[in-house]
């Protein structure tokens, strides 16, 4: 059995540009090189494959042959990947990161951060992204703790040591429950009604929050880690709670939740703010994000009648 053997990235590239430029002149030109190289750097691919890559009797074009097109996609994929890591190099030996770990708090709008994660898959595609999704302090925590460049944070106490922060907008937050719900039937709640039932309350093991409830009015809580099971449990009539309004639009608009008229607490603004720790500033693709997060924050115009968390 013939074993082929080892072609270089050089044979592989004039390959792929007579296949791209339909000739072994347009090869050339290409490249920069004379016909005759082309001719010699495919010859020498097809020896070393064992392989004849073109037919060039007949035909005043070059045509690939059957060996020619099946060795195609992989001879692609390593020119790709050659692409790729020079980029990637050459960001590093610019100061770009070679990856960024990002933290941002469950109450940050999915379509936002959606939005600016897709465009930074376009301005930076050689970094890459390591995301974590905290609850309140726990963003804090991780940057603090070096585990991540950048976050997006919700309300912190005024002061962290060693870390800065620039505000990135808020969220708008209601208390919600499900249409069955005894609050969600009633034509006025009364004052003090929310301390009757069960409130669902989003909770972290951070030591930022430790001991720092957030609008919590009842004493009957089940404290909840996950937003998205917080949202499920709301949906099945549980309990009642404060959600954030980008997640829940839909089930107002089907009824699928009802905002509650409370008279002793009708929401609050969330505020958000990116951080960083002071010793280690973010890299160009880290300062970009908090960049995009903070204009974006800009935009945001609080609900009236909502206080601050």
């Amino acid at each position: 059995m013939s074993s082929p053997g080892v072609p270089t990235f050089d044979q592989l590239r004039i390959y792929l540009a007579v296949v791209d430029t339909g000739s072994f002149a347009g090869a050339a030109r290409q490249l920069g090189r004379a016909v005759s190289v082309v001719s010699y750097g495919v010859a020498n691919l097809e020896a070393q494959l064992g392989v004849t890559l073109f037919e060039r009797s007949g035909t005043r074009k070059p045509t690939l042959t059957v060996e020619g097109r099946a060795l195609l996609s992989e001879a692609r994929a390593i020119g790709h990947g050659f692409d790729g890591l020079r980029a990637k190099v050459k960001g590093l030996l610019d100061g770009l990161e070679g990856e960024v770990n990002l933290a941002v708090d469950v109450m940050l709008p999915a379509a936002r951060l959606g939005r600016v994660l897709r465009t930074f898959a376009l301005e930076f595609p050689t970094v890459a992204l390591r995301l974590h999704v905290e609850a309140l302090g726990g963003v804090t925590a991780l940057v603090q703790a070096g585990q991540a460049v950048l976050g997006v944070s919700g309300p912190l106490p005024t002061h962290v040591d060693g870390i800065d922060c620039v505000a990135a907008g808020s969220v708008a937050m209601v208390p919600v429950a499900a249409p069955n719900h005894v609050m969600a039937r009633m034509a006025r709640i009364p004052p003090g009604e929310g301390r009757q039932h069960v409130q669902l309350v989003l909770s972290d093991r951070s030591k930022f929050t430790d001991g720092r409830d957030f609008s919590v009015l009842s004493d009957r809580t089940w404290r909840i880690a996950d937003l998205g099971a917080k949202h499920s449990l709301l949906r099945e009539g549980i309990g009642w709670g404060n959600m954030p309004i980008p997640m829940i639009e839909a089930d107002l608009a089907s009824g699928a939740l009802l905002r509650l008229d409370m008279p002793d607490h009708r929401g609050g603004i969330y505020r958000l703010a990116s951080v960083w720790r002071r010793d280690t500033p973010p890299g160009p693709a880290a300062s970009w994000l908090r960049r995009q997060f903070v204009d974006l924050g800009a935009e945001d115009v609080d609900a009236p009648g909502l206080s601050d968390l």
